[in-house]
């Protein structure tokens, strides 16, 4: 998974990694400091680190596991899994594109609207409001920035929505401002088995170059669940996923929240 993260990326990552209660926060906490430990780039180190953090339910389906490699390549980590070396390739499947675009520029705007309500009062304002929109387009989110900020911030000044926000609901938070979005499940927000299919086909190509000093590669496909265009309610035409061919020994697809997993080979 090729993404670079900005701190501020991981930050975020992180505390919500740490309002999720039922995530496994100890071995996460060592493998963050190993990372933080290796020779790796920061930015590296912050991919990696939120790679780890896309992998925490997977642990839950192997608890044993041990990693022996956390800041290699091809594949991304390398492991034991009952009693076999396992190289372990991760990716994050994006069930839509032009919500990944939407999402980007939000993100943008409540990072500005953080840095403001820190600047004028952190003690007053710290805490995770999730916040629902009204419709808003891409091009509001481009032209209309400036105002949707300040929106967001006379929002959170009043706890009140208005505006633009249909919703305003806040959680304590023990550090700094946080703000994300209120995630509502949607019946219909379905993941195509296609685009599962593709993101093997594309690993497929690649595996001759992954490490071959192990006893298995497996593939783990991951829906972010904290992520707008990455999350789903259902999976799509789920029998497609029964034809798949692959070099990969194992291939799951993994939501980060509940931990639900399909095993694909």
């Amino acid at each position: 998974m090729k993404k670079v993260f900005s701190e501020e990326d991981l930050i975020k990552n992180l505390s919500l990694y740490y309002l999720n209660q039922h995530l496994i926060k100890k071995p996460i906490e060592r493998y963050h400091r190993e990372i933080d430990g290796s020779q790796l780039h920061d930015r590296d180190k912050y991919r990696k680190k939120a790679e780890i953090l896309l992998l925490n339910s997977f642990l839950h389906h192997f608890p044993g596991t041990i990693f022996n490699n956390l800041t290699c390549e091809s594949p991304d980590f390398i492991a034991r899994i009952n009693g076999k070396t396992v190289g372990i390739e991760l990716t994050e499947v994006i069930n839509n594109m032009e919500i990944k675009k939407v999402e980007s520029q939000l993100n943008k705007i409540f990072r500005q609207t953080e840095i403001l309500l820190e600047q004028e009062d952190t003690a007053k304002f710290r805490g995770v409001y999730f916040l629902e929109f009204s419709n808003l387009s891409k091009i509001d989110l481009l032209q209309r920035q400036d105002e949707i900020v300040q929106n967001i911030r006379k929002c959170i000044r009043k706890n009140k929505a208005f505006g633009c926000l249909k919703n305003l609901r806040k959680s304590p938070h023990r550090r700094n401002v946080f703000i994300t979005h209120d995630f509502n499940m949607c019946l219909f927000d379905e993941l195509n088995s296609e685009k599962i299919i593709e993101i093997i086909q594309k690993k497929n190509e690649k595996f001759p170059y992954y490490d071959t000093n192990v006893d298995e590669c497996w593939l783990v496909i991951v829906s972010n669940m904290n992520s707008l265009a990455s999350r789903y309610t259902f999976i799509q035409d789920t029998e497609n996923l029964q034809e798949v061919h692959s070099p990969f020994h194992k291939i799951f697809h993994l939501e980060n929240l509940c931990g639900n997993m399909t095993n694909i080979k």
